[in-house]
């Protein structure tokens, strides 16, 4: 049960934040992604929580213009999981308090974060030189490309490390603060 809670709101999480500010890049999509990684303990469980909220979110953003981009637009907001999978001590220490967390769980969790910015810019951009035809296809194209989304990434590193900490933090505190309820509610 507490799983399928916390499926339904990271789920939420990630529409919402997408439908939120598609333009600044500022999603939460990386710490979707990296909490379910550690949340649930299939791995394709842990995929279908980005998967969905990419999905839902579709529905009310624009297209990618091929399946080919969608595909690689998945691919890199899902690889994400296999990193919430590994960051160090996170599953070992997933029923303490964030106050316990080592300074190295926070760095391993942010280096994730950064790791997941840079992987979906440089993946996704690459595809769209790749895959359209706005840029030609020389070094001198991809180089375009990549300076023309400079502008997009800006904020994205920002914003993986922003949501990654608080999804972190409230899936940290969720487990206390049942505890904490069903105490008063039993006293």
């Amino acid at each position: 049960m507490v799983l399928a809670i916390a499926w339904l709101a990271l789920v939420a999480v990630g529409i919402a934040g997408r439908l939120w500010q598609p333009g600044w890049n500022v999603t939460p999509m990386a710490g979707v992604a990296l909490a379910a990684g550690a949340l649930f303990p299939s791995p394709l469980v842990a995929a279908t929580v980005p998967a969905a909220a990419l999905a839902i979110g579709n529905l009310f953003l624009p297209g990618y213009g091929s399946v080919a981009l969608a595909a690689v637009v998945y691919a890199a907001t899902l690889w994400p999981i296999l990193l919430g999978r590994l960051v160090p001590g996170w599953l070992e220490g997933r029923r303490e308090n964030v106050a316990g967390w080592t300074l190295g769980r926070w760095f391993g969790l942010a280096g994730a974060a950064l790791a997941s910015s840079l992987v979906f810019f440089l993946s996704t951009n690459l595809a769209h030189w790749w895959l359209t035809g706005d840029y030609p296809h020389t070094s001198a194209g991809l180089v375009s490309c990549f300076v023309a989304a400079l502008p997009f990434y800006r904020w994205m590193p920002v914003g993986d490390l922003a949501w990654t900490a608080v999804i972190f933090t409230a899936l940290s505190a969720a487990p206390a603060a049942v505890r904490a309820s069903r105490a008063a509610a039993s006293a």
